[in-house]
């Protein structure tokens, strides 16, 4: 429940299988694969997500760039293009959809697994709470959080995965599991993009 949801947006069914399993290595949970841009809006719409992994060639339809602005305009989702494409053009397309990151294929599984943890850690920093303080957040946010949720929690803004909540905490996972739980319920959402979207809307 705590982990972060990906969705893998990929037109080849053979790499979109090496990406689906690459990320679950990586203990991310995969949501997909959309072989296209219609699949992937489904997904979108349906699904509770924290990324997305986008091929800019998706055949028939909208391509990659083109569901980049979607998302940009209406999802308010990071997202990284995992593409082939590495030309000026496409290059210059892409950056206008302000994408979090950019991956040529074929990866190397540290590369991906560091664009991602730097997408996440640069999209929580486009804003930033004004204090971390549980004072200043339950009054805002008409929450009950603990000093130590409230730690958390800014950690999770910042992109840190559960496994490096622990490290730093010095808990098992499993604990920081149950404080993420908790952190969701107070919060009335199911994913990490949810939180930030919640903290913005109360915070402002």
């Amino acid at each position: 429940m705590n982990q972060l949801r990906i969705l893998v947006v990929e037109d080849d069914i053979f790499i979109a299988e090496d990406i689906c399993e690459t990320l679950e290595q990586m203990e991310y949970i995969v949501v997909g694969p959309a072989y296209n841009a219609t699949d992937a809006i489904e997904l979108l719409d349906k699904e509770k997500l924290d990324l997305a992994l986008l091929d800019i060639n998706l055949g028939e339809g909208a391509n990659g760039i083109s569901l980049g602005h979607l998302i940009q305009e209406s999802y308010h989702l990071p997202f990284i293009y995992l593409t082939s494409y590495a030309n000026k053009s496409t290059l210059e397309s892409a950056k206008k959809t302000r994408p979090m990151g950019y991956v040529v294929k074929p990866f190397q599984v540290e590369d991906l697994f560091a664009a991602i943890e730097i997408a996440l850690y640069n999209y929580s920093q486009r804003w930033q709470p004004v204090s971390w303080q549980p004072t200043f957040l339950n009054k805002k946010l008409n929450t009950d959080f603990t000093p130590k949720e409230s730690e958390i929690l800014q950690d999770m803004f910042e992109g840190k995965t559960n496994a490096q909540l622990a490290e730093k905490h010095f808990v098992s996972p499993n604990t920081i599991k149950t404080h993420v739980k908790r952190i969701y319920e107070k919060l009335e959402v199911h994913t990490r993009s949810e939180a930030i979207a919640k903290l913005r809307a109360g915070l402002e």
